[in-house]
């Protein structure tokens, strides 16, 4: 606490500066005028002068009470008794008891007393109080010291780690110019030595070659002698001079030996023409060559061993090495092949393999001008626990009644439609709530822009909003929050925000991201701040794409139509689809016969992020699969062709692995129950929805597999594989034709009609439960 003046300690007290001052005269402390400085010294020398004038030592909280002292003295009486002449002196000791009255201060003075106390114990708090906030301030002052410190040391460690990778940096490079001068100079020495090597060549050739010119000449001269000395013998003999036989004379062995022996020596000449000793063209390599092989999906032995250039008996040697027996002939998988190469000490990859849509895709974007690209619609996915508002918020954006015509106001199918709204065009994508639509809401959230959460202010956050939220994190697209019902009474709107931010969703007025709009679909409450929010967040995107281009785009839906053929509704992500252009969607192309909107109005065209529904495949394509426009019908053709082959591989091979690993698990153990089903329903999507559903409730007792599911109503093949296969045949939103009909009634089978999905997964629980008998548990979940 710093010092103070005469006049501020006399306010802080209470008393008069004058007053004051005789204090401090009096307990010696120097002061001559009110300006004068106090210390603290001072005033505790100041504060023990007043206590001992007034008789406190020590601190006392009570006034000053009377004191009685009482002492004792003792002395010796002397008594002088004078009976019978007798005078006789007594000594009695006797004891004096003296009383003394203290009294203390007056009244007057114990007030006095009392508030220079008060004025001292108020001094002593302001002194407290002072140093808790010095000692305060010296806290934040070393804490913010100390922050400085620490970002001082972060930056050095900083600091020295970048110098440090400078450092090794420059060493390294300094290592690779090192390096290759080392190996430039070994380059220099071995060039040196292989021309040195040459020259010593060059040198023993050319002796070698005089020595064979030398013994080529010997051996012709030596033949000329003979042969001369031959005619003049044969002359000799003719002239006879001798008297051999003319006969073999003329034709003897002699001169055929002697010309054999000559085409001997000109053999052996041609013969050492080349060196023994010449060099060849091939050179062993210093080190293993490492080699880079690309792996098709499906790779023979024999095609594999010509990748390496090696030996088909040592790829055979590795495998059997792994466990596994093949032929030369045998194909392997990728993974096999992959381990195999890796094992061998070369390096191994993925080949890639274009198949002919990717090729007729990569032609038709060469055509696509990116610097003509407009801004298109947002395209809009709607995502939300059952029950929550999401169709009934969108029957009102687009005054339509879609709940009206469901069953159970459940939204079977996904829907896609487009808005025209004052903030322009708005595309519209509504997904299912129920949990069993799961992989049906990943599609909405695959082909959207932005996701609309709806939260119920009355229920909160539930098990379809915590997926809703993982799906748009799964997507990367931002997302908007709409606190639906909040004109009922027990909307608690707070809490919705709170069980959001425990998953990341921060509201903007809580200083997260996500806009949360409070909306109404009953009486149209925040519909328009809900629109502005998503133009706002369109624009803030700048969405673009190039109009004046062949079309692509997502099958959202596909269903089987009984007067139309297969139905497909799109939603184009760039260019204009028009009417009859011939596109491609996985396993399924043809030319587009009609072209129609949400409104069941035909259309000519559809542009970017404008959904539609397509007439004229050849088959009910997989929703969720891309299309794509394309010029030649052959091609599309072909591309289907490979992609349905491609998916029948496939589904073989995962069949087999399959039955392979049922036949590894069930080795041992007893067979499991069996329940067959058979589904048909009017949509893919639902085709899904119910096959992952139902086989779902497979348990270690019982096994539920679908065995055939499709597109479109129960035919009699249907029941006819559900006869031979003792399946269930559930229909859901599809009915049997009369033929089946009469099948299904004569064989007696199993035959369910649905129209809302968990109805379905119920029934089959319950049956299942039927089968197995009821196992009655008591848990207890509490007491009262």
């Amino acid at each position: 606490m710093s010092d103070v003046t005469v006049k501020q300690l006399a306010g802080v007290l209470g008393i008069t500066s004058e007053k004051l001052m005789e204090q401090l005269d009096s307990a010696g402390i120097p002061a001559s005028s009110e300006d004068d400085a106090i210390s603290n010294e001072s005033k505790v020398k100041l504060l023990e002068f007043l206590r001992g004038s007034h008789g406190k030592e020590k601190k006392s909280l009570s006034p000053r009470k009377k004191v009685v002292l009482k002492r004792k003295s003792k002395e010796v009486l002397r008594v002088t008794s004078g009976g019978s002449g007798v005078s006789k002196t007594k000594n009695i000791n006797i004891e004096v008891k003296k009383k003394k009255i203290a009294t203390g201060p007056s009244q007057t003075e114990m007030a006095e007393i009392e508030k220079e106390r008060m004025a001292a114990q108020k001094a002593l708090d302001e002194r407290k109080k002072q140093l808790a906030a010095d000692e305060k301030a010296r806290q934040e002052a070393e804490a913010k010291m100390e922050n400085m410190q620490q970002e001082d040391q972060k930056k050095a460690a900083d600091q020295k780690a970048k110098e440090d990778e400078e450092r090794l940096a420059l060493e390294k490079e300094q290592e690779d110019i090192r390096q290759q001068e080392e190996a430039q100079a070994k380059l220099v020495a071995e060039q040196a030595e292989l021309e040195k090597a040459k020259e010593e060549s060059a040198n023993k050739e050319a002796e070698k070659k005089k020595r064979h010119e030398d013994l080529v000449n010997q051996q012709v001269q030596k033949a000329i002698t003979e042969r001369a000395n031959r005619k003049k013998k044969e002359q000799e003999k003719a002239q006879g001079k001798t008297g051999g036989n003319d006969n073999k004379t003329r034709y003897g062995r002699k001169q055929l030996h002697m010309q054999a022996g000559h085409q001997k020596s000109d053999r052996n000449a041609r013969k050492h023409v080349a060196p023994s000793n010449a060099e060849h063209g091939f050179q062993k390599p210093a080190a293993p060559v490492v080699k880079t092989v690309a792996i098709p999906e499906n790779i023979t032995v024999s095609d594999l061993a010509k990748e390496l250039s090696i030996k088909a008996a040592d790829i055979i040697k590795v495998l059997m090495n792994m466990g596994m027996m093949v032929t030369i002939n045998q194909p392997l998988d990728q993974d096999t092949a992959m381990l195999v190469v890796e094992e061998l000490g070369h390096k191994a990859e993925e080949a890639v393999l274009q198949s002919k849509a990717d090729i007729l895709k990569e032609e038709s974007n060469k055509d696509v001008d990116e610097e003509n690209a407009e801004l298109r619609p947002p395209v809009v996915t709607v995502m939300g626990h059952v029950d929550h508002g999401k169709t009934s918020l969108l029957d009102y954006i687009r005054n339509t009644k879609v709940t009206d015509k469901e069953a159970g106001g459940i939204t079977q199918h996904i829907g896609a439609y487009h808005v025209e709204t004052d903030k322009g065009v708005i595309s519209f994508i509504d997904t299912p709530g129920h949990a069993a639509f799961t992989a049906m809401r990943a599609r909405g959230a695959q082909v959207t822009d932005i996701v609309i959460l709806v939260v119920a202010a009355n229920d909160g956050v539930m098990p379809q909003t915590k997926e809703g939220i993982e799906h748009a994190k799964a997507a990367g697209v931002p997302l908007i929050v709409a606190v639906n019902k909040v004109d009922l009474p027990e909307a608690n709107v707070d809490k919705v925000k709170q069980d959001l931010a425990a998953h990341d969703v921060v509201p903007e007025d809580w200083g997260g991201e996500v806009q949360f709009i409070e909306v109404s679909a009953k009486t149209g409450q925040g519909i328009d701040n809900l629109l502005d929010a998503i133009s706002l967040q369109a624009e803030v995107m700048e969405l673009k794409a190039v109009k004046d281009s062949s079309a692509s785009g997502i099958v959202v839906e596909s269903s089987l139509d009984k007067g139309r053929g297969p139905v497909a509704t799109v939603l184009v992500k760039s260019g204009t689809l028009k009417k009859g252009d011939m596109i491609l969607c996985g396993e399924q192309f043809g030319r587009i016969r009609s072209l129609i909107d949400e409104k069941g109005k035909e259309i000519e065209d559809a542009g970017p992020s404008i959904p539609a529904v397509v007439l004229g495949l050849s088959g009910v394509p997989i929703a969720g699969d891309e299309f794509l426009v394309v010029k030649n019908k052959k091609h599309a053709r072909e591309a289907a062709q490979e992609h349905r082959e491609r998916e029948r591989e496939t589904r073989l091979k995962r069949q087999q692995a399959a039955k392979l690993e049922n036949l590894m698990s069930q080795m041992g153990k007893e067979a499991k129950l069996n329940v067959n089903i058979l589904v048909k329903a009017d949509v893919q999507g639902s085709v899904e929805a119910l096959r992952e559903s139902l086989e779902g409730i497979s348990n270690d007792d019982v096994d539920v597999k679908v065995i055939s599911s499709g597109v479109g109503g129960i035919t009699n093949a249907d029941a006819q594989l559900a006869a031979a296969s003792n399946a269930i045949i559930i229909g859901f939103n599809v009915r049997a034709d009369k033929v089946a009909r009469e099948f299904i009634k004569e064989s007696d089978l199993d035959l369910h009609y649905f129209s809302i999905i968990y109805e379905a997964i119920d029934q089959v629980k319950a049956s299942v439960t039927g089968i197995l008998g009821t196992e009655t548990r008591e848990e207890i979940i509490g007491t009262a």
